[in-house]
């Protein structure tokens, strides 16, 4: 699978010696992908959802057609998609249609300490509400602990929002336990899937949450594209995120009145090229399959884990997964940032900082550390090079 697999990243093809184990970050993109937005923006370009003309209409009708498709493949059959230019934007969103609507003073939230900033800090806005927010700790091993769940969800808790699958450990959040305690007190569940959409397979209607956020171009898709799942009931009972063009229905010196559905929420011009393309990247993930790709990748992490623990002075960020698609690790006695450089000149591109997760960090006692994350195009001979390069950095940092 990953040779036929890779024959269809361009980026492979301009730099043959790349090992690109920073997918966690941004992935590269299929052929297919790119010649969309060409494609697009050559024979197709013109602002959706404005002109009722040929060309404008054809365009929005791709645009709604991603909608669907994306809706059809993470089986969001009770909700409906909403486009945002990120995961940040997705979840920011969240957080202030639910905080202006739904916190007062004393409320609380549940988090965890394995969020990445962008689904803390949007809460933390929060505080000048004088809302409090709990975490979930982390044990040594980097898994959540919940035998206290019951105890930290009370009557004060409105809201938990947590990580799908930690952007440093690569832990899966037990999330069916989480939100099953949460439903049986009607509390709402925010999760953050952006390490989980493009690895491994996401069912929201199973998943029962009210939110799913997630980016484009992390699942092989362009930048400027994030999603956000919400349930139809939220629709009703929030007000925009953004106010402009496009989410109104009628406006007069007076009053406005605001647009339905998704339309209420995507205010201005969207990205129109990169949204389109998003379906090109969702048939490429449905045509390799995800069940091949997680499978795939949890065997090049079990393959680098074992070579890992084979070498001295590799300290592990938490307990390593092997079901996963990335982990976190440093070398003693070296800076991140050194390694990370070193792995440069071997043409290695991996992750060296907090990966703005920096209370997981500072809950371990680090203030960095390197991260492996693999994609579909990844083979084990660049496991085998990223070994070669760390005996190379710990030779020339003289580290046994």
């Amino acid at each position: 699978m990953s040779i036929s697999v890779t024959s269809q990243f361009p980026i492979f093809k301009k730099y043959k010696k790349l090992v690109y184990l920073d997918s966690a970050n941004s992935s590269q993109k299929p052929i297919s992908v790119i010649n969309a937005i060409d494609n697009f923006y050559r024979s197709k370009y013109s602002n959706i959802g404005r002109g009722v003309y040929t060309l404008a209409a054809n365009a929005t009708e791709d645009y709604e057609s991603t909608r669907s498709t994306l809706k059809e493949f993470l089986k969001a059959y009770n909700g409906d998609i909403i486009f945002t230019k990120n995961a940040t934007e997705s979840l920011n969103l969240v957080a202030k249609c639910f905080g202006e609507n739904f916190l007062n003073s004393g409320d609380e939230i549940l988090l965890s300490e394995l969020e990445h900033h962008s689904n803390y800090v949007p809460w933390h806005f929060l505080r000048k509400k004088k809302i409090m927010i709990k975490f979930i700790p982390v044990n040594k091993d980097g898994n959540l602990d919940i035998t206290n769940i019951k105890s930290l969800i009370t009557n004060k808790t409105k809201i938990i929002s947590l990580t799908h699958i930690s952007n440093v450990t690569g832990k899966k959040t037990p999330l069916k336990k989480i939100i099953e305690v949460a439903k049986s007190k009607n509390i709402p569940v925010c999760i953050d899937g952006t390490q989980a959409v493009a690895h491994t397979a996401v069912n929201i209607k199973e998943l029962d949450c009210d939110f799913y956020a997630f980016s484009g171009h992390k699942m092989y898709a362009a930048t400027g594209v994030g999603c956000l799942f919400m349930k139809d009931k939220w629709f009703e009972k929030f007000n925009p995120f953004l106010g402009g063009g496009g989410m109104i229905q009628d406006v007069d010196i007076k009053n406005i009145t605001f647009a339905n559905g998704v339309s209420k929420f995507e205010a201005g011009t969207m990205p129109a090229a990169e949204v389109i393309s998003l379906k090109f990247a969702i048939d490429f993930l449905k045509t390799t399959k995800i069940k091949n790709i997680e499978k795939h990748e949890n065997e090049l992490i079990s393959y680098a884990i074992s070579k890992f623990n084979k070498m001295k002075n590799i300290i592990f960020v938490g307990k390593p997964d092997k079901s996963s698609s990335l982990f976190s690790f440093n070398i003693k006695g070296i800076h991140a940032h050194d390694v990370s450089t070193v792995f440069d000149q071997d043409s290695i591109a991996v992750r060296a900082g907090h990966h703005c997760c920096q209370i997981l960090h500072k809950k371990f006692n680090i203030a960095s550390s390197l991260r492996v994350s693999v994609g579909v195009y990844n083979v084990k001979q660049d496991i085998d090079a990223l070994c070669e390069s760390i005996l190379k950095c710990k030779k020339l940092f003289k580290i046994q």
